[in-house]
């Protein structure tokens, strides 16, 4: 029996829909409310980069124009409705998913020790041990205020990073935290003293896990294939979530169907029955532009983004400025449910301005009076935001093929 075909457009509004772009991103952005956004998400990467505004900051605000840092970080810092981890890369997730955690806990805390192990030879648990002690009697710390506690004969390991190795071990096998941050500064404590005791103290086994991790990517996915369920949390083996789609498939939870790429061609993806059922009724994108962070939930992957989208993006931080094709830290951006280019842009935050350096819209999109108009108030939405007064057009930012 052939697979059903969703159609390209279809896909995209399905994929828009789970990742909070298909709506006008109104509506409150606080307690609650941003902590539903998360739990909708997933996650939110977490990123230093601050040409316009962090990565996790900008993800928010695109889907809620009211959001303030501020909300973010009292969600964390005081509410403990949030905790902060790694995913793919370091990352906000909602403290119910702590006891999953505790899967990749263990992972990483095998894989890291043998590492370590091997690279700074026997120290390493004396130094770990340390570290841990002086936390749980001296209180939370950043990788800096250990900066002077070496011990006095050398250790290798320890001289080779004082601080920031062991705190790092300790955090990613879970028995530190981030409490909170100064400035982009991790610092850290006791995970007893920072994660509250539910989650805390609940543990699941680790086929539950597996089970909730791809059951949760899925959903957040609207459709996938395996890999790109393993790859959502980074939280499952690429096998695990093969057996997973193979058991869910038998047992009916799921099913196969094509989705039309941007490019042509089809792909085989798997989705529960009940969204198959329900595509004819899902709701059209709100027409909105809309300026994206670089590592927004819905470019991630930038695979999927491109057989999706045909958008083709690749960040430019670490290539040299003379082999760049755009720019150092590029935006992408989006109206309604397609890709139209990208812009280069940052805050000057001495004078107070955003400059604008260049717009390079997609093959075939128009740059029309009304689709600069939308660009402009976006534009003007990302500088209240970052309290710029003022935009600076760069004299000949728009880069019309």
């Amino acid at each position: 029996m052939a697979r059903p075909l969703i159609y390209n457009g279809t896909a995209r509004r399905l994929f828009l829909h789970r990742h909070g772009l298909a709506t006008a991103p109104n509506g409150a952005a606080r307690g609650d409310a941003l902590a539903a956004v998360i739990q909708d998400l997933g996650f939110v990467q977490v990123d230093s980069v601050n040409t316009v505004a962090r990565a996790h900051d900008m993800i928010l605000w695109s889907r809620r124009q009211a959001y303030k840092p501020a909300s973010l970080r009292w969600l964390n810092d005081r509410k403990r409705a949030v905790f902060e981890h790694w995913t793919h890369d370091a990352s906000v997730l909602p403290v119910a998913f702590f006891p999953h955690w505790r899967l990749k806990f263990a992972r990483d805390a095998a894989r890291l020790r043998e590492r370590w192990k091997n690279w700074h030879g026997s120290a390493f648990h004396a130094e770990i041990d340390r570290v841990l002690a002086h936390i749980g009697d001296h209180g939370p710390v950043g990788s800096g205020d250990l900066a002077d506690k070496r011990p006095e004969k050398s250790t290798g390991w320890w001289d080779w990073h004082p601080s920031k190795t062991a705190l790092e071990y300790l955090w990613r096998s879970g028995e530190l935290s981030v409490s909170r941050r100064e400035g982009f500064r991790k610092i850290y404590d006791l995970s007893e003293r920072v994660i509250p005791p539910e989650a805390l103290n609940a543990r699941h086994p680790a086929e539950e896990t597996i089970d909730w991790a791809c059951a949760g990517a899925l959903d957040r996915l609207g459709f996938a294939t395996s890999g790109e369920l393993a790859a959502f949390w980074d939280l499952v083996q690429p096998d695990e979530a093969k057996t997973w789609v193979a058991e869910a498939l038998a047992s009916g939870r799921v099913m196969e169907a094509d989705i039309a790429l941007a490019g042509g061609g089809q792909r085989c993806v798997i989705l529960r029955p009940e969204v198959m059922d329900g595509l004819a009724d899902l709701p059209a994108v709100a027409p909105r532009l809309r300026i994206l962070s670089p590592f927004d939930p819905a470019l991630r992957d930038r695979n999927r983004a491109e057989r999706l989208f045909g958008f083709h993006y690749r960040i430019e931080i670490f290539v040299p400025e003379a082999k760049r094709r755009y720019g150092y830290y590029v935006f992408p951006v989006m109206e309604g449910d397609r890709m139209i280019g990208r812009i280069d842009m940052k805050c000057d935050r001495s004078a107070g301005g955003l400059d604008v350096s260049a717009f390079w819209p997609e093959r075939g999109v128009k740059t029309g009076r009304g689709r600069i108009r939308r660009l402009e108030a976006e534009l003007e939405r990302v500088a209240r935001f970052t309290g710029c007064a003022d935009i600076r057009f760069a004299p000949g930012w728009l880069r019309v093929p």
